[in-house]
């Protein structure tokens, strides 16, 4: 019996996209998303940055060395005069009392310390030997900023594997949902044409025949409908993995015999999930920072000197000396920065990220057991739905074969053929549930890379 046109595309369909396409494996998606995604891209991105900061931070413990020249226009030289040295000692007071006139002296004697345009440059060096521990706080700081840019990788990356988990395997579950479809509109078109004859022969009514076609053309319908779902799972799956047509899955759906006790999930999760090393990141920073305003409280001790590059001809310039070192302290008698107020703030956030970790444990531990329980439920119905298909795939039979001889309705058999449908799609959907749950906790628990092992060592292919 030939297949209606629109059955046979969606067979040639699958076909052709099963021998053109390259085969893509579950493994093989994964680490094209690692690669190709903008978002990771973005994170690793961010840690080259902090990388930079750390690099930055640790600089501060180096001397600064600048280089300084300076230009200056006077409104007249700086000259000294016999006269003014002599109104600057006793014997000079003494003889301008007795009206001894120094003009002379003067005219012949001035002295000019610099010329009017001044033009000097120097290298100076500051070296901060003690800091109160700022120095230190500042680059655990920046350390800390780089490993929470690590986690934040870490979770993006665990996200996008349950993203491409749920994506990748939507796509094996509606192309199996889809063959279904096709294999149910296939029995109810043959049941139509039994019906056919049948009517012809006068051995059934003709709402039995009415009831058969009615039964196909919704069988037509839901079977439409499961094209459409697998078009647009495809199409969310070809976004994800930037490419240009839908590829062909190699990796199907599987099931496990049994899983790991759940406290082994758990445990690992609760050590090696990134949110909580994130946390803990968060917490030093804000230790860091109480570190710092702490530090202002203490005085600041530095080495300082000064090297002259360039001297003008003038008497000053050669009295002055080339270079000069020395040890300098700063003390703060008053701070208008809000030390005080900084460290109770930070405090603060110490006191929050603890509260916050502590409630990102227990809500940790509800989804892994949540998690755990899904996948057990989802793989004890995958088991016990076994004979059920057995059974619909006998009635089936049966049915049919009454029908042929006038010993059931119609009704009957779009009912057994409908049941073996629902049995099915519900056992092909507690699979895909089983895998989803099992990728979320492989994910929660850092254990991302150990999927290929459930699926081709331990998996029981569906």
């Amino acid at each position: 019996m030939k297949m209606k046109p629109i059955v046979a595309l969606v067979s040639i369909l699958l076909s052709v996209t099963n021998a053109h396409a390259a085969p893509v494996s579950f493994n093989d998606a994964w680490r094209t998303v690692v690669e190709s995604s903008d978002a990771l891209a973005a994170e690793r991105a961010n840690i080259d940055r902090t990388q930079y900061m750390q690099d930055a931070a640790s600089d501060l413990s180096l001397p600064k060395i600048t280089m300084s020249a300076n230009y200056t226009r006077l409104d007249k030289p700086v000259e000294i005069k016999p006269s003014d040295l002599a109104a600057s000692t006793p014997l000079g007071q003494q003889l301008q009392s007795m009206g001894v006139n120094l003009s002379l002296a003067d005219s012949m004697l001035t002295s000019q310390l610099t010329k009017r345009d001044v033009f000097t440059s120097s290298i100076r060096a500051i070296w901060p030997i003690f800091t109160g521990g700022r120095i230190n706080a500042a680059q655990d700081i920046a350390k800390s900023q780089k490993d929470e840019a690590k986690y934040m990788l870490a979770m993006k990356q665990q996200a996008k594997f349950e993203d491409l988990s749920k994506f990748y395997f939507g796509v094996v579950l509606t192309k199996h949902v889809l063959q279904t479809r096709i294999e149910v509109e296939q029995g109810l078109k043959k049941h139509l044409h039994h019906a056919k004859k049948l009517e012809q022969q006068g051995q059934i009514a003709k709402v039995e025949r009415l009831q058969a076609e009615a039964s196909y053309d919704k069988a037509r319908v839901e079977r439409q409908k499961a094209a459409r779902d697998y078009e647009i799972s495809q199409v969310a799956l070809t976004k994800l993995l930037k490419l240009s047509s839908p590829a062909d899955l190699s990796t199907g759906l599987f099931t496990n015999e049994s899983l790991p006790p759940m406290s082994a999930f758990l445990e690992k999760t609760l050590a090696e999930y990134p949110g909580l090393h994130i946390l803990d990141s968060k917490k030093k920073q804000a230790s860091g920072v109480i570190d710092i305003e702490k530090g202002k409280y203490y005085p600041e001790v530095y080495l300082y000197g000064n090297y002259s590059l360039h001297e003008d001809d003038t008497l000053a310039a050669k009295t002055a000396p080339d270079w000069a070192v020395g040890v300098g302290v700063n003390i703060a008698l008053f701070d208008n920065s809000g030390r005080s107020g900084k460290v109770k703030a930070a405090r603060s956030t110490v006191d929050q990220v603890g509260y916050l970790r502590r409630q990102a444990e227990q809500d940790l531990s509800v989804l892994v057991e949540k998690t755990y329980r899904e996948a057990q439920q989802a793989l004890e119905e995958f088991n016990s739905l076994k004979s059920s298909i057995a059974l619909a795939q006998e009635n089936v039979r049966l049915r049919d074969k009454a029908f042929s001889q006038g010993l059931s309705t119609s009704l009957e058999v779009v009912d057994a053929e409908m049941y073996l449908a629902g049995v099915k799609t519900q056992r092909l959907a507690a699979a895909y549930q089983y895998v989803i749950s099992l990728s979320r906790l492989l994910a929660v628990s850092g254990e991302m890379n150990s999927f290929n092992q459930y699926q081709q060592y331990k998996g029981l292919e569906v």
